[in-house]
């Protein structure tokens, strides 16, 4: 039996396999998440990794063993395993899944009753507890039953299409690419139900990713549909992740929109629709995003970086979008979850809708918000590193909500520890230009890189 402790994240269970999780800790995974979340019913489906179906299989094992009710979805995106908990009403699920990482990887996500995720501190450690002790939960007298739900994609699909209206997405030429993950499931009977001329690439279902990692946030997996966006004359580019709840747009010049301009563009075309409402955006992003919120008279509400706690602030403040700089677009009426497929879809709508190609519609972002995008910093001693910072820029606004953030009339920057690696992230805007931007780039990367 393998399971590391080190593979219970900040927000999912991952790890090398069989090195660091393998069928047998799956199934200690499976009996530990009943024990610790109570649940009843369990929804269960799997990425397309190889190692996909057996540690589901163990999981399902694990479960049922626990004395839950499993129903396996077999295949399925992140998202829809969301979807499956909340609109059945489910009391719990996973969706076994090592997201974006290479072939090699394995994991879990964990939900909740209505799609709440798990997180280190609202569930997986005390799984990774409960697993890793002396043989792990006791089975219960009674164990649970196991049935299947074929239906599960059809519902979904149907579900998403419910937030466009699907006549108007016409006169469309948009590039896909799947990357050979989850999205390849679920694209086709979208696809069909639009009037587009779509292009699509590497929709086969193959856990090797043979064409590239399942990662658009890396540039070099970009590379490829930048390319065909350009050769085709394509209006967008849409590129997803490996679990698909994740896309990223290219626009009708081959560039890349970032996550943030992207969350500003949404929240516009949301809102105007709405009438209003809260949005949720997280603290590295660029205030382009708070400033398009503002203008179409919603509420902005910065909060701190990943899904678990994004979740959690929509449901405390009901709000009705959320965005995150990482591609991570959640909706209310989508059980406050994530999506990959939604704002793929909305963004063909406003495509369609309003007559502008998408380079227009961010050029204005492009030309007043210049942002560094994420940079990685190895240190050797992170708190040591966000002290000099705080001296450093000790007449800038300061807030501590997730990691150090410093704002200033007209620039400011985020600086976070990863969850896992001796790592800071820095992610920096001005409002100046494009040199300003890079001058203070460079400076506050001499500040923590200087110990």
């Amino acid at each position: 039996m393998t399971l590391v402790p080190e593979a219970f994240k900040a927000y999912d269970i991952r790890g090398l396999y069989p090195d660091e999780v393998d069928e047998e800790g799956a199934e200690l995974v499976g009996r530990a998440f009943v024990a610790v979340t109570g649940a009843g019913r369990v929804a269960v489906g799997h990425d397309v990794r190889l190692s996909s179906p057996a540690v589901a299989e163990r999981f399902c094992a694990g479960a049922v063993a626990a004395g839950a009710d499993v129903v396996e979805l077999g295949l399925c995106a992140t998202e829809m395993l969301y979807f499956a908990v909340a609109d059945a009403g489910l009391d719990a699920g996973a969706c076994i899944t090592a997201s974006h990482n290479p072939p090699q990887y394995t994991g879990m996500k964990l939900v909740r009753e209505g799609a709440l995720p798990l997180s280190g501190d609202t569930g997986i450690a005390e799984v990774g507890r409960a697993a890793l002790s002396d043989g792990g939960p006791p089975a219960a007298v009674t164990p649970g039953a196991r049935s299947r739900d074929d239906t599960l994609l059809a519902r979904f699909v149907e579900r998403c299409m419910g937030f466009v209206d699907p006549a108007a997405i016409r006169g469309l030429r948009v590039v896909l690419d799947a990357a050979n993950g989850m999205a390849g499931l679920y694209l086709p009977p979208a696809l069909a139900r639009l009037d587009i001329d779509a292009i699509p690439f590497f929709l086969e279902l193959d856990g090797t990713f043979p064409n590239h990692e399942p990662n658009p946030l890396l540039p070099e997996n970009r590379a490829f549909i930048e390319r065909k966006v350009r050769e085709h004359g394509a209006d967008v580019g849409i590129a997803f992740d490996g679990d698909a709840d994740r896309c990223f747009f290219i626009d009708d010049g081959g560039e890349f929109v970032p996550g943030d301009f992207l969350t500003a563009l949404l929240a516009r075309h949301l809102l105007g629709r709405a009438g209003g409402g809260t949005v949720v955006y997280d603290l590295r992003a660029s205030w382009a995003v708070r400033d398009a919120i503002a203008a179409a008279g919603g509420t902005p509400d910065m909060h701190r970086v990943g899904h678990a706690f994004i979740k959690r602030r929509m449901r405390e403040v009901d709000a009705l979008f959320a965005g995150e700089v990482s591609g991570h677009y959640y909706f209310r009426e989508f059980s406050y979850a994530d999506s990959g497929l939604i704002p793929a879809l909305l963004v063909m709508e406003l495509l369609a809708t309003a007559g502008r190609p998408l380079s227009e519609l961010v050029a204005e972002m492009r030309e007043r918000y210049h942002i560094s995008g994420e940079i990685n910093s190895t240190v050797d001693d992170v708190p040591g590193a966000l002290a000099r910072l705080q001296e450093r820029y000790a007449d800038g606004e300061q807030t501590e909500l997730d990691g150090l953030s410093v704002a200033y009339d007209d620039w400011h920057f985020n600086v976070r520890p990863s969850n896992t690696e001796p790592l800071l992230r820095l992610n920096l805007e001005s409002l100046v230009s494009a040199a300003d931007m890079e001058r203070r780039r460079d400076e506050v990367l001499e500040v923590i890189r200087s110990g």
